[in-house]
């Protein structure tokens, strides 16, 4: 190794000081930090075993002794793991100072039902983005010393059980690397996480703050990312409703999303989220917490490179980052919701901002379709679907905005390319979840016409459809263009009509015009499928419903198409004196208030000729309108 550190504590009267000084290769140092430790070394008796091995311990006696370590990793953290003598025979109490966040953690443990008396100390472990806290035969604690804030994020384990068995009982000696020391044997070991294990565990597990803590653990690893996220995937399509203290969808997509560019640039742990779940209060089993904030260390050097270059930018961030700096979709959803206001109104701003937007959405779909090796089984990303592609779009704006602002240094087309990975992530995720189900179900594409009833396989899917859409509403996330489209189709089939209304007023089945159109087409007019149009006509936006209208032949369509008309062509008409007499030959039924009506129809439609043809309303006219009402009327009448 060309550079060395050693850690030490200089015990002064009233606390105990954490220092480091930096070995060189050109055998010059450096004092590089002072840290004020909350902790008591006085008559402690505790030994150094770093410069050598003890062959012939004293175990009886290791658990009467503290134990203390610094752990360091690539990502600039800084950790003291600290276990004061053994004074209870029912519980054990260890603290890790989190010096690279500014506030430690002091965990109580209690030893469980083993019934064997504590004759180990505590083991500590580096394990990179983790720390092993264990005692053999009573607790085993994986600490997330990246994102520590909440207990949900480390598993816990006590008791006699299958993970705390397969723990060495000899004592052990962490070093730097993720390498460990038998202290009995002198044989050195490198400490890995087992996936396959943590994904069995996965299965298994009850808890959901053990599911939590497991999820995040194997996604970490990130040994064979696709393979391991499709056996990921299969566990959360099979238990979407199995976690009742978080959306478990949410979490594997915000959680997959930020490690799949995680590695890429350094502080990015500090802008992307990391989780859905903001607070944990509920209890976890065996143990209890207490946080405190503690000093900052120190820093006795003013240029830093290497791992004291990160370590001093986590500082810095917590000191100067308040409120925290992670991206949220807040803005994007206020815009969105902007940009669909105009489009109703027909006052969008300028067309080149909005060509922006979706040309970003383009970009995203590019990528997400050059990252799949294989041909989709369902129809998803074929469809236009502009306002979801807005939502792509303003996402990719806006993220792209927020990682220039705060990560100085790097170049632009990096964050471009950063962003286009990480938004494409999260719609390729949705689409796998859904395909996985697709898949086990073994659905073909002739679900996707109106004419037919719903099988068991077709609820399951529309089920998780139904979960992915409350996951991602939440959070304000894109779906992938056709999602709403295939939603609908597969509620039309699964749901009473009463049930599928429900739905669509609610706002968890989205009618586009893609499946509307399909519906119009497929269904006939049989006095069911007659109410179900109608229902859907009757809930569409304006805009959309015109067009869906003139697909319907029948009285029912040409009423609302009437209706539409007089409205569009009325909205300003303002009353001018008329000639009372009125010429009935020109009429086809002689009924006074439809003849008044519809003179004034054609009066005001000979006005406004130019704007009326340029406007495009096919054949809808005052004679039109004429025969609809006539027709309607017929049919209320039952004539």
């Amino acid at each position: 190794m060309s550079e060395q550190r050693l850690y030490y504590i200089d015990l002064k009267k009233s606390r105990s000081i954490l220092k480091c000084i930096q070995f060189y290769a050109d055998e010059s140092f450096n004092l590089m930090f002072e840290a004020p430790l909350d902790i008591s070394l006085s008559d402690s008796g505790f030994k150094l075993v770093n410069f050598g091995c003890d062959c012939h311990p004293d175990q009886k006696k290791l658990s009467k002794h503290l134990t203390l370590c610094v752990f360091t990793n690539n990502t600039g953290s800084l950790c003291v793991c600290y276990s004061p003598k053994c004074a209870s025979l029912e519980q054990i109490t260890y603290s890790v100072f989190h010096i690279h966040k500014g506030h430690s953690k002091t965990f109580t443990a209690a030893l469980g039902s083993a019934g064997s008396h504590v004759t180990k100390g505590v083991t500590f472990l580096n394990l990179d983005y983790y720390v092993a806290v264990y005692l053999p035969g009573h607790f085993f604690h994986l600490l997330n010393i990246q994102h520590p804030d909440l207990i949900c994020h480390s598993l816990f384990q006590t008791g006699n059980n299958e993970m705390i068995a397969m723990l060495p009982h000899s004592p052990l000696q962490s070093l730097s690397g993720c390498l460990v020391l038998d202290c009995c044997s002198g044989k050195l070991y490198r400490a890995l996480l087992n996936q396959s294990y943590l994904l069995r565990f996965l299965w298994n597990t009850c808890l959901d703050c053990e599911k939590m803590a497991v999820l995040h653990c194997v996604l970490s690893c990130g040994q064979g990312p696709r393979v391991l996220e499709a056996q990921i995937i299969q566990w959360v399509s099979e238990n979407v409703s199995a976690c009742h203290s978080f959306d478990l969808i949410q979490e594997f997509l915000i959680a997959s999303s930020y490690w799949s560019v995680y590695p890429e640039t350094s502080n990015v742990d500090k802008l992307l989220p990391y989780s859905s779940v903001l607070t944990w209060n509920t209890e976890i089993p065996g143990i209890t917490l207490v946080t405190e904030d503690i000093e900052l260390p120190l820093m006795k050097v003013h240029r830093f490179k290497g791992y004291w270059e990160k370590l001093n930018s986590n500082l810095e961030y917590v000191k100067y980052a308040k409120p925290h700096l992670q991206y949220n979709n807040s803005v994007v959803r206020r815009e969105w919701h902007n940009l669909i206001s105009e489009e109703k109104t027909g006052k969008r701003r300028s067309m080149a901002y909005v060509r922006n937007i979706l040309d970003n959405a383009i970009k995203v779909i590019s990528n997400l379709e050059a990252r799949n090796l294989e041909p989709r089984l369902m129809p998803l990303l074929q469809e236009e679907d502009n306002h979801q592609r807005l939502l792509v779009g303003l996402m990719v704006s806006e993220l792209q905005d927020h990682l220039l602002r705060h990560l100085q240094g790097v170049e632009k087309k990096k964050i471009e390319q950063m962003v286009l990975d990480y938004i494409s992530k999260l719609m390729d995720l949705i689409c796998r979840i859904l395909e996985t189900t697709w898949r086990k179900h073994n659905l073909h594409s002739w679900v996707l016409h109106f004419n037919r009833h719903g099988s068991a396989a077709e609820f399951a899917v529309f089920h998780i459809m139904t979960r992915i859409l409350e996951a991602t509403n939440s959070l304000f996330l894109p779906l992938p263009p056709g999602f709403h489209t295939l939603h609908t189709i597969l509620g039309v089939h699964c749901l009473p009509l009463h049930n599928l209304l429900h739905y669509i007023d609610s706002g968890l089945l989205l009618l586009t015009e893609t499946a509307v159109t399909r519906l119009m087409k497929d269904l006939d007019n049989t006095e069911k499928s007659e109410k179900l149009k109608f229902s859907i006509i009757a809930r569409l936006p304006p805009l959309i419903g015109q067009k869906i209208c003139r697909l319907w032949d029948h009285p029912m369509s040409s009423n609302i198409i009437s209706r539409n008309h007089v409205t569009r062509l009325l909205q300003n008409y303002k009353k001018q004196p008329r000639n009372s007499m009125i010429d009935k030959s020109s009429f086809r039924v002689e009924f006074l208030p439809l003849n008044y009506f519809i003179e004034i129809l054609t009066d005001t439609e000979s006005s406004n000729q130019a704007l009326y043809a340029f406007e495009g309303h096919d054949n809808v006219d005052a004679e039109f309108v004429e025969e609809a009402a006539l027709k309607h009327t017929t049919m209320l009448l039952g004539l």
